[in-house]
């Protein structure tokens, strides 16, 4: 009796294995990023060339990731800043923790549209492709807002 129950132990034990994976399968969330995109805004800009744009990046899965660079259809070059104690400085990237998000906002971390090819105004949207080290792009529509839209007041 003992030797019929070893093969199927074994076999139940490899079957159990068999289904953890190497955490690159879409699985339950907690072996990858399940990222998401909130909040996406760009002020009217006032100047013809370059524009500002703020969102949230949520990261609900396990896995960190990485914003690793930003396209839009509308600027020549996007790029990504963060600001602390009143200094600007671009980034290459920035981290999105598992569990947790990454916030653009006006005063902090922010994206710089720059050589607009058109001035975007405000009611239009603006097309960005967010490119991520580990779980590829997303596209995001970012409504153009007031240039003095805030987001805690709806104003």
């Amino acid at each position: 009796m003992r030797r019929a129950l070893l093969p199927a132990a074994a076999l139940a034990g490899a079957l159990a294995l068999a289904g953890c994976g190497s955490g690159t399968d879409s699985g339950s969330g907690s072996s990858k990023a399940e990222l998401s995109v909130s909040g996406p805004y760009m002020p009217q800009p006032v100047s013809a060339d370059m524009a500002a744009g703020f969102l949230t990046i949520s990261n609900e899965g396990g896995v960190k990731d990485e914003l690793t660079s930003v396209t839009s259809d509308v600027a020549g070059h996007v790029t990504m800043h963060s600001t602390v104690g009143g200094a600007m400085k671009e980034k290459s990237a920035f981290a999105i923790p598992a569990h947790g998000q990454l916030v653009f906002k006006s005063g902090g971390n922010h994206l710089m549209f720059e050589k607009l090819k058109r001035k975007p105004e405000q009611g239009q949207k603006v097309t960005l492709r967010l490119t991520f080290a580990k779980s590829g792009a997303l596209t995001v529509e970012m409504p153009v807002k007031s240039a003095t839209y805030n987001p805690s007041t709806g104003h």
